[in-house]
């Protein structure tokens, strides 16, 4: 089917999946994803490739769904994430907090469903998934708000990106050691950003070539310019100043290598995802003229999630006990270089701006345990470590994005004859990274990032 096609007959389904967000955005740990799906999986560090962890495993292994015992399981939860986001001016000691200054941000609140069948050699699984996505918002009177020379704007500072995916996955047990998964995704991403740049901000990226446009000049020709800002937001629940659809696809396998002992193994290309779309308002910033805005539309230009490998071993130690290990790479270089911004106002002007990001690739460590106390009772725990992938000289305020460790721990509790009721609770140690380094940002600021995320979920067989 033509890639076009594709993305239209997806748009209803996306559209429902939209429909089930509770409010605001998942801000995402691994960079713009989650670090686990489901309450088990996020229990235990995010370790998901080779073991069962409920209809959420289709999101990183679609062989797993193999695992699930023989029927139908159904899945219903929340993730609950909240966050300690502070940035602070080097120079003078301010700091500028995010938190609640509008009706869309924080604490995040995003939806897991799913369902899968398993009979024999064949399982099925399909559902809606919160993907990950960042969320902050600084409010419009701090020191980010102001452009170069101190200038005060009241021009806010903020972001909020989602992403949901949808997907339909199925397994096929060739051998009894031997399984085989795929998958294909719906996704649904949305943005909402208020990005003030001041005029040396402005400046840096013209001078590096990275700014081009018929606005251009008019900027230019401005008598006292101190700055620019791009706000493209809808304060509503669902949605964002900037939405597009599109697909991703996965591959999976399950070796059942020895008695206790599961490796699994996946694959995602980077997703296919069409340029973000939306109403926008450019506003130019100059001490003598004073704000000068501009309404048009925006586009954000092939804004993907990278392709990424995940290897996994779970071992059952004993009965009681089991152990997993994840170990995932993340290919963010070939899809974070630049975020490409294009720009066109109602007077058919112009702007192009390639905003520099040149992220790394990322490594991702997950190992976690579970202990069944009893048949009602079990106890899980882990621990997540990656290298970090967003280099400091690119770190914007509105885009932090910085935790890379985080310790897990959960407890499931078996009810009725086939009822599960599974709580997860992961924290996000807080990094400082600092950034001095135009055009990302003008002050000297350092960024520090805590949360801490909260997942809740009831699963049953019939």
């Amino acid at each position: 089917m033509p890639r076009n096609k594709r993305i239209s007959a997806l748009h209803w389904g996306a559209t429902m999946a939209a429909a089930l967000l509770i409010h605001g955005a998942a801000h995402a740990t691994d960079v713009f994803e989650l670090e686990g799906f489901g309450a088990t999986a996020r229990a235990m560090g995010g370790a998901a490739t080779a073991q069962d962890t409920g209809p959420a495993g289709m999101l990183i292994n679609p062989a797993a769904l193999s695992l699930a015992p023989d029927g139908n399981r159904m899945m219903v939860g929340v993730d609950v994430i909240t966050t300690d986001i502070a940035v602070t001016d080097l120079a003078t000691g301010e700091v500028a907090k995010s938190s609640t200054h509008g009706a869309n941000r924080g604490p995040y609140y995003a939806p897991e469903i799913g369902y899968t069948w398993h009979k024999g050699p064949l399982a099925i699984g399909l559902g809606v998934f919160a993907q990950g996505g960042l969320g902050t918002e600084y409010g419009n009177a701090g020191f980010l708000s102001r452009a170069t020379g101190g200038l005060a704007t009241g021009l806010q500072n903020s972001s909020r990106l989602l992403e949901i995916a949808a997907p339909v996955a199925v397994s096929y047990a060739i051998t009894p050691r031997l399984v085989l998964g795929a998958s294909i995704e719906g996704r649904w991403q949305s943005l909402n950003l208020d990005l003030l740049l001041g005029a040396d901000q402005v400046g840096s990226l013209i001078a590096a070539g990275r700014v081009d446009g018929t606005l251009l000049p008019v900027l230019g020709g401005l008598p006292a310019l101190r700055g620019a800002q791009f706000s493209l937001t809808r304060n509503q629940i669902v949605g964002g100043g900037v939405r597009s659809l599109g697909v991703g696809e996965r591959i999976g396998l399950i070796w059942h290598a020895a008695k206790g002992t599961t490796l699994g193994l996946s694959w995602a290309p980077r997703t296919q995802m069409a340029d973000m779309k939306g109403g926008a308002t450019l506003t130019a910033i100059d001490a003598v003229a004073g704000q000068i805005p501009l309404t048009g539309t925006i586009a954000i230009r092939d804004f993907q999630m990278p392709h990424r490998i995940d290897f996994g071993v779970s071992h059952q130690v004993t009965p009681a006990l089991t152990v997993a290990l994840d170990v995932s790479e993340l290919f963010w270089k070939q899809v974070m270089a630049n975020i490409n911004v294009g720009f066109v106002a109602d007077n058919g002007g112009t702007l192009n701006i390639q905003l520099p990001q040149g992220y790394h690739n990322q490594t991702i460590v997950a190992l976690g345990a579970a202990y069944r106390i009893d048949p009602r009772w079990t106890l899980r725990a882990g621990v997540r470590i990656a290298n970090e992938a967003l280099p400091a000289s690119t770190l914007f305020a509105v885009i932090p994005a910085t935790p890379d460790k985080h310790l897990t721990f959960g407890v499931a509790r078996h009810v009725g004859s086939g009822g599960e009721i599974n709580f997860a609770y992961s924290h996000g140690f807080a990094p400082t990274l600092g950034n001095s380094s135009l055009p990302n940002t003008s002050a000297s600021i350092a960024v520090s990032h805590a949360q801490n995320n909260f997942v809740l979920d009831y699963r049953f067989g019939f």
